[in-house]
């Protein structure tokens, strides 16, 4: 066994694997790009190795950096966790070529599954069925979009290269299949720097199942599988495992053909087999179709773990030092039911947009499994992924389980950014959901519903604003002159509407509020505060934001009562970059005629292409922004000629 690995990541996975690690009696060493310097995992960490800037190409892609950074430090072995170079077969040879240890799959196993067409192709040889599709060398537009016409729409276009729902597009009509194409070439070049696509049947109603295998290079297990159907843009948002409806029959067939995949191509540590499954109707046998395989762990790991009782970082360490599996096939077990919920920093009402920010509060409930990067205190960088935490539960029986998922994510509480956690909080309340009816649909068929805004109740403002005015630690004598009681006025926003709270201090326990046309009494009673009946929520206030923790976290500005008017007006007519990043394209052209609706120019950020489209019909006056830009949050890209 190594005494001292290096994790070549950041983040969750990087403060997972210095876990275990850790657990195991080894040294740590981690590597950290300049926005890293005080993260989460460098601080866990033994020893820390800075190497370079803050975008992933000039630190955490830069392979020569990294195994230079392993021979300072003595590391033996490299771990590479997920994203950035885990399936880069280069990099494993140039790890074992400097005399380390690559924690993971070969270079040659890595290549086999690295690219979609000829991955299936393989699986085609080991019998593992396939989707109908054309995954050939060829890529002129008129010949996919002819393969496209034979299969009949709806059909997928994916980047072989691609991972995580970039370069994926879903077409649903012939007249829309050049479009969709051209897009999905970009965003594979730059996500992957490869702009081949292949082009797949779309399984209507489709769940998406997968396999975690586990190989020693010759031999392999699995180790059940996961649910993963429920996703936005092709990117998962909550996973379970095992799968609901899933039967003993159909679950040792895909076993089978996920082990059969593994050793296909001599797999050796942790690995996903992605399975797409007619969820028209009961799982069958005969209704799964290999999809991709992952060769690395994945992200939603976790729950593999509570079913099974296995530390797979654990098995990855050992067997990468050599040891044989440690488990057979028959040795392994299912013991009840767990779900992973993904927790973003991300503006849901506005189309899921990543967000950026300093977590100002961030706790979770001691019932739940969290794994995160980051604390209280710590920056969502525009630079990686805007993941918070994956909140993690377990219970004996998938209704129990789930019950447990929506208690953990409501006493969650995040303040600093805007989340995704209320759009969880829903999900796990939805009723199809819960009676085991997923695929891979039912979040856009219900996304009104799911994405509602949530409304502020008098008691969430009075909270507020009762803890911003120091009313909540109230003195016996605060609020009272001439033995009458003093009424005060505590202006609060909420959008982009002013509250205006006024309270009568009524003695050392009792207020009255005033909001709108409501009066509400306030009571502190044994200590606590009770606000129209209900206990009064925790708040907390930082940056000039009040978050009400109920309800997911409402939010609410703290205005200067003597500039209550001075609040931000936008302008209608400018197209604005709604987070940092780089302006990918420009398709607006001064005086040009544009509708409602138009592309006007694309931003990517966050890994992710952004279409920034015009408001209203109108014509363009002028183009703020060049192609190559790299913009801030808020930056004029594009203005539009007032309306007269």
């Amino acid at each position: 066994m190594f005494d001292t690995i290096l994790i070549a990541n950041r983040g969750e996975i990087a403060c997972r694997v210095i876990e275990t690690a850790q657990t195991m009696g080894l040294s740590c060493v981690a590597v950290y790009s300049e926005a890293d310097a005080s993260a989460k995992h460098v601080q866990m960490a033994d020893v820390a190795m800075p190497i370079g800037g803050a975008a992933p190409a000039d630190s955490y892609l830069k392979g020569d950096a990294i195994i230079q950074a392993a021979l300072n430090t003595g590391a033996q072995a490299i771990h590479p966790g997920y994203g950035f170079l885990s399936e880069n077969p280069d990099f494993v040879e140039a790890v074992e070529a400097a005399g380390l240890t690559f924690i993971g799959p070969s270079a040659p196993a890595i290549r086999a599954m690295g690219l979609k067409d000829a991955a299936k192709a393989l699986m085609v040889e080991a019998g593992v069925p396939v989707v109908p599709g054309y995954h050939g060398a060829d890529q002129s537009d008129d010949l996919l979009a002819s393969e496209a016409d034979k299969m009949g729409y709806p059909v997928l276009i994916k980047a072989v290269a691609g991972g995580g729902g970039k370069g994926m597009r879903l077409v649903d009509e012939a007249g829309g299949f050049a479009d969709a194409l051209a897009s999905a070439r970009s965003e594979a070049q730059t996500a992957f720097g490869n702009p081949d696509v292949l082009v797949e049947k779309f399984v209507t109603q489709p769940r998406h199942i997968e396999v975690q295998v586990f190989g020693d290079g010759i031999h392999a297990v699995h180790l059940f599988e996961r649910d993963c159907s429920l996703q936005r843009r092709h990117q998962k948002v909550i996973e379970e495992a095992p799968a609901p409806g899933m039967t003993e029959e159909m679950r040792a067939t895909m076993g089978a053909a996920a082990v059969r995949a593994a050793e296909a191509i001599g797999y050796k540590g942790a690995g996903t087999v992605e399975f797409i499954v007619d969820g028209s109707g009961p799982l069958r046998s005969d209704g799964f179709f290999f999809m991709e395989m992952n060769t690395r762990l994945q992200v939603e790991h976790p729950v593999t773990e509570a079913i099974t009782g296995v530390d797979l970082v654990e098995w990855q360490l050992r067997v990468a030092a050599g040891e044989p599996l440690p488990a057979a096939q028959d040795e392994l077990s299912i013991s009840g039911h767990a779900f992973e919920a993904r927790l973003y920093a991300e503006d849901v009402p506005a189309g899921f947009l990543p967000a950026t920010g300093t977590l100002t509060h961030l706790s979770f409930p001691q019932m739940a499994r969290a794994d995160s990067g980051v604390r209280a205190g710590d920056e969502i960088s525009p630079h990686y992924d805007p993941m918070i935490a994956k909140v993690i539960v377990h219970g004996p029986t998938r209704d129990v389980a789930l019950k447990r998922l929506s208690q953990a994510l409501s006493q969650t509480e995040v303040a600093g950014t805007v989340t995704n956690l209320a759009f969880l909080g829903a999900l796990a309340g939805h009723a199809g959901f819960a009676a085991g009816e997923v695929d891979t649909g039912l979040i856009a068929r219900d996304i009104d519903a799911l994405t509602r805004r949530i409304e502020a109740l008098p008691r969430h403002t009075i909270a507020a604003a009762m803890t911003v005015s120091g009313l909540n630690e109230a003195a016996p004598d605060a609020g009272f002159a001439l033995w009458q009681p003093l009424c005060r006025s505590v202006p609060l926003m909420r959008g982009e509407h002013v509250l205006e709270c006024r309270v009568e201090v009524l003695g050392t326990d009792v207020q009255r509020w005033y909001l709108d046309e409501t009066d509400v009494l306030a009571e502190r009673r044994q200590g606590q505060w009770i606000i129209a009946g209900h206990l009064a929520p925790d708040v907390h206030v930082a940056g000039g934001v009040a978050t009400v923790f109920d309800d997911y976290g409402i939010s609410f500005r703290v205005v200067d009562p003597l500039n209550v008017d001075a609040k931000a007006t936008g302008d209608g007519n400018l197209v604005e970059a709604p987070m940092p990043g780089l302006v990918k394209a420009v398709f607006a052209m001064p005086g040009a005629i544009v509708a409602e609706g138009d592309r006007l120019a694309i931003l990517e950020a966050m890994k992710m292409e952004h279409a920034l489209l015009a408001a209203r019909d109108g014509t363009v006056a002028e183009v703020l922004a060049a192609e190559g830009d790299q913009v801030v949050a808020g930056a004029a890209l594009v203005r539009l000629e007032d309306q007269t």
